[in-house]
């Protein structure tokens, strides 16, 4: 007698019929997907389970189960893995809880000598302390589900990223005056017969300290193809001593006038002063934006700007607002383009190359653009 079988019949709608159709000779689908589509097309057409396992190379308990979940779930549901329960969580909420908090706090304040936390370190001290504090289920704890448990959170407790607090109350106000100084630049750019420039030039300026003279103590090694590409260069190295560069840029023509010292007090901020007094007509106005340096405020400075009535004007960013000094720009583009990997044999071979260095980009002056919003953050540029 043949064996009849006891499963009941799969029967396929014509748009189901049609959609595992297109699946089961799909090549985007998964190869499950596809699989899954023919036993159940298979199935409804008559086959017998172990018909089924044959033609598609797999045993029975897959075909059994692909068809049960069809027959109950439906042929789009079995196509898919049914969610399963998994294993229960053994570590509570609670507890998870209380080792969040505990990242939270720095490792030095519960006792140890670390300043943040290794997943090793917190994941020892919640398994010494968790059930002491009415956590047993951290008993076990070890540092993978400590890093699968901090990830999971909103917060990151065990890194750090550094932020810059605003300690200068007049901040905004400050800060509004110097974007108001680059507007009066960008105004005075835009008047085509030049009659204001003659009277006021805008400048920004600041010193770059700590230029280090760094000599090599052997040569460089030339590019050798095939064995290295690069230039050689020893580790090791002399240093000759620093220079502060004294500079300031004319927002509306671009020229840089600098000085190279060996000290940046108020001595050679006056000297600096004096430089651009001589560079300018009389009559003009030289208005400077510069930071909080005490050089620039000194009793030295005072004494200096007192006997030149009305020729400067001063105008100061906030504290820790240096970036709205367009000379950052330029100081940022020098150490790029100019001071990195710079060997020299002596202090005074580096005085000399930097001046000669500004002397060339004078001859052919780039002009820093402030672009603003008030309402938007800062951005600077360059432009020629």
């Amino acid at each position: 007698m043949p064996f009849v079988s006891r499963r009941a019949p799969l029967v396929l709608a014509s748009e189901v019929r049609e959609e595992l159709k297109r699946l089961s000779s799909s090549r985007t689908e998964s190869r499950s997907t596809v699989e899954r589509a023919g036993m159940l097309m298979a199935y409804a057409d008559g086959q017998s389970v172990s018909a089924i396992a044959r033609e598609f190379g797999t045993n029975r308990p897959k075909v059994e189960r692909c068809v049960a979940k069809a027959l109950e779930f439906g042929a789009k549901a079995a196509l898919k893995d049914l969610p399963r329960p998994g294993k229960p969580r053994d570590i509570t909420p609670e507890a998870r809880a209380w080792l969040v908090a505990v990242a939270c706090r720095r490792p030095v304040d519960v006792g140890y000598p670390e300043e943040t936390w290794t997943t090793r370190r917190l994941a020892t001290h919640a398994r010494t302390h968790g059930p002491q504090e009415g956590h047993p289920s951290l008993r076990r704890l070890n540092r993978g589900t400590v890093s699968k448990i901090l990830r999971a959170q909103p917060v990151r407790p065990h890194k750090i990223r550094y932020y810059l607090e605003r300690r200068d109350p007049e901040f905004d106000r400050k800060m509004a005056e110097v974007l108001c100084v680059y507007r009066e630049v960008a105004l005075l750019r835009e008047k085509a017969d030049g009659t204001e420039k003659k009277m006021v030039a805008i400048l920004s300026y600041d010193e770059k300290p700590g230029i280090q003279a760094i000599e090599n103590t052997a040569r460089d090694l030339p590019p050798v193809p095939g064995k290295h590409p690069t230039r050689g260069r020893d580790y090791e190295y002399r240093r000759h001593g620093t220079v502060s560069l004294l500079a300031g840029i004319d927002l509306l023509s671009g020229k840089v006038w600098a000085q190279v010292q060996n000290r940046h007090r108020s001595k050679e901020f006056v000297e600096f002063l004096k430089l651009l007094d001589g560079k300018y007509p009389a009559a003009m106005t030289l208005r400077i934006i510069l930071d909080n340096h005490s050089a620039h405020i000194s009793r030295e400075t005072r004494a200096y700007l007192s006997t030149r009535p009305g020729r400067f004007e001063f105008t100061f960013t906030p504290k820790h607002g240096s970036w709205l000094n367009l000379i950052e720009s330029f100081f940022a583009k020098l150490t790029r383009t100019f001071l990195r990997g710079m060997r020299v044999r002596s202090k005074q071979e580096l005085v000399d190359r930097m001046l000669r260095f500004l002397d060339e980009l004078n001859d052919d002056p780039v002009v820093f653009r402030w672009t603003y919003k008030l309402e938007e953050p800062a951005q600077v540029h360059a432009a020629v």
